[in-house]
């Protein structure tokens, strides 16, 4: 398992209202291959997800959910997917606020703890973690998904 971030040294998140601990950057976006994982997990909430759709490199990297790795995400977190078109045909879940968006970007937007479409997991929020991280591990565990081409958005 590799921390990948924008920019190499340590990083911090946002937990409990206030920056968590720092963990340090295994590698940035722009030297990371896609291929090299078997699983992509982009983080949520609003401030990571926006700032990361922005970024070309960070896009680029979420576009190996054309082929058969499992992804997920979770809040704000499809956002980036939007931005890289992967999700049209898709079915998935948000943070209400974004549904407008993914459906723009051809999504089936479902209202949900956690859906599942061929790899791709996603749930609403924080609260839905539990039955997001157990789905995460499941399809992990399944491998490689067959037919998954996450067509242009």
């Amino acid at each position: 398992m590799d921390l990948i971030s924008l920019e190499a040294g340590a990083i911090k998140g946002w937990k409990d209202g206030d920056w968590g601990e720092a963990e340090q950057v295994d590698r940035t976006v722009a030297d990371a291959n896609a291929e090299d994982y078997d699983a992509l997990l982009p983080p949520g909430g609003v401030m990571n997800p926006d700032k990361l759709r922005m970024d070309t490199d960070a896009v680029a990297f979420v576009r190996l959910l054309r082929s058969a790795q499992t992804g997920g995400a979770i809040c704000h977190g499809p956002w980036r997917l939007a931005e890289a078109g992967v999700l049209r045909g898709r079915k998935l879940t948000s943070y209400p606020s974004i549904r407008t968006d993914l459906t723009n970007a051809g999504a089936e937007w479902g209202d949900e703890e956690v859906v599942v479409d061929n790899g791709l997991i996603t749930s609403r929020s924080p609260e839905d973690l539990p039955a997001f991280n157990a789905k995460m591990v499941e399809e992990i565990a399944e491998g490689v998904h067959q037919g998954v081409s996450g067509a242009e958005g």
